[in-house]
């Protein structure tokens, strides 16, 4: 598997990917409806989110943005294709987003995860620090997370340790 950095003219693909994913977890249309516009890229956007893709026999199979400037940035979206769900994309995505947050300067990011999501980035040693509005749907709210990016060669996912706060 190859992770790369997205092109302009791959945006449309990548909007489909999105909302391809987004859909496995048994959203209606209704809600998918709300969420389009979230989940579409349009060509600009591709390098200005410093989107990079996982692509496989030529096949894209995920993409991930990193977004914001140093210190704190987001990770702003990471979508799998459904039927590569469960392969290590995420991961790898995940992993390269944070190694190239660790070169640019960034200490800490923050993902809006989706609740179905959750699992895998406190998997990968993010921390729920809170709750965000959906952008998408008034009323809901969302999983907010974050991970620490050390650049650090440890135990921890990717260089990163989670988050975690005293009380």
């Amino acid at each position: 598997m190859l992770i790369r950095a997205a092109r302009e003219d791959e945006a449309e693909l990548l909007s489909g990917l999105a909302i391809r994913s987004k859909a496995h977890w048994g959203y209606d249309e209704a809600f998918m409806a709300a969420c389009r516009d979230e989940l579409t890229l349009r060509a600009p956007e591709v390098v200005e989110r410093r989107t990079a893709v996982a692509e496989d026999g030529g096949r894209v199979l995920g993409f991930a943005t990193l977004e914001g400037e140093p210190p704190e940035g987001e990770l702003g979206m990471l979508f799998v294709e459904p039927d590569a769900i469960g392969h290590g994309v995420g991961r790898r995505l995940f992993g390269h987003a944070l190694a190239i947050a660790a070169r640019l300067g960034f200490t800490r990011l923050t993902i809006d995860a989706d609740p179905n999501a959750e699992p895998f980035y406190l998997a990968m040693g993010a921390t729920r620090i809170g709750a965000t509005p959906s952008e998408s749907v008034p009323g809901r709210m969302l999983p907010l997370l974050a991970v620490t990016v050390t650049g650090e060669d440890d135990q921890t996912q990717g260089g990163v340790r989670s988050d975690r706060r005293s009380s």
